[in-house]
């Protein structure tokens, strides 16, 4: 991971923070430094200490969580334009890292260091706004993505996963175990579920590679939930 001077032009994916304040304004750029990472970086994992607030500017951060028994679910993504909820929860209430952060696309990003991100949480009235109004969205999607987990059915949500991720040419290329880490189930229910749909004729199994033969069934099982 690479750090440098932060500088102004990453404030553009962040439109709501040019309503801050100059002194606000300055208390933010002096606490904030840039930061690149390759994909493949581990930014934080349970146990670690939250130091830093993160904007994320280009690429993409995967957050995730393991169970006991080792199976893995997506918590949620942090793109461009967007912070962390977790980093956030964690500054807020002093606790340290409860999941994982994996680089997924090269990111670059600034990082806005403890001390700052506290003064203007007291000082600035627009810079908490900012901070309580990402919380808001951040944690619906969340919410959502703890239902579609807990009641969801595995059927429809495997379908808008394979066409979300589909190629133009109409290539899924993700392992079972990747599906079901997406998905938040075991491998072998994706697995199971996916032969299901082989065996209707949707798609084509290859190795770590899926084709969609018939995508228009799957979409009509996600309008038919």
């Amino acid at each position: 991971m690479v750090s440098t001077g932060a500088g102004e032009s990453w404030l553009a994916e962040f439109p709501s923070l040019s309503r801050l304040p100059a002194a606000d304004l300055a208390v933010l750029q002096a606490g904030t430094q840039a930061i690149t990472a390759p994909a493949g970086t581990i930014l934080f994992q349970p146990g670690d200490a939250c130091s830093d607030y993160l904007f994320v500017v280009n690429g993409s951060v995967r957050v995730h969580q393991n169970s006991e028994s080792g199976r893995e679910i997506v918590l949620y993504r942090v793109g461009p334009g967007q912070t962390c909820i977790l980093t956030t929860a964690c500054l807020l209430g002093n606790t340290d890292y409860a999941a994982a952060g994996l680089v997924e696309e090269d990111v670059s990003a600034v990082v806005l260091r403890g001390k700052s991100f506290r003064a203007l949480m007291e000082s600035s009235e627009v810079f908490r706004t900012f901070i309580f109004n990402v919380w808001a969205t951040r944690l619906s999607g969340l919410m959502q993505r703890v239902e579609e987990v807990a009641f969801g059915r595995v059927d429809t949500r495997l379908a808008q996963c394979l066409l979300e991720r589909m190629s133009d040419g109409g290539e899924v290329m993700l392992s079972h175990r990747e599906l079901a880490v997406e998905l938040g189930t075991a491998r072998e229910v994706v697995s199971r579920q996916l032969k299901e749909f082989e065996h209707r004729g949707w798609l084509r199994l290859r190795r770590r590679r899926i084709d969609l033969i018939e995508p228009a069934p799957l979409r009509e099982l996600l309008r038919s939930r």
